[in-house]
């Protein structure tokens, strides 16, 4: 199964046969995610239980956007 993935975050519509490329919207929103988790608890023991939470939760901002 394929991971929605919203998109380009910060699309360039200047060459559209590079469509793809770079930061996705769901990758924007995890890395929003991970910088409040972390802004918050400070450094976690668990570095890739926080990734995958905050992916987790970029999941969920994709669905409601729908």
């Amino acid at each position: 199964m394929t991971k929605q993935t919203g998109g380009p975050a910060f699309p360039q519509p200047i060459n559209p046969a590079e469509q793809g490329r770079g930061l996705t919207l769901r990758d924007y929103f995890a890395a929003k995610a991970m910088q409040g988790l972390i802004s918050n608890w400070g450094k976690s023991n668990y570095a890739s239980d926080d990734a995958r939470y905050c992916y987790e939760i970029a999941d969920a901002m994709l669905e409601a956007r729908k």
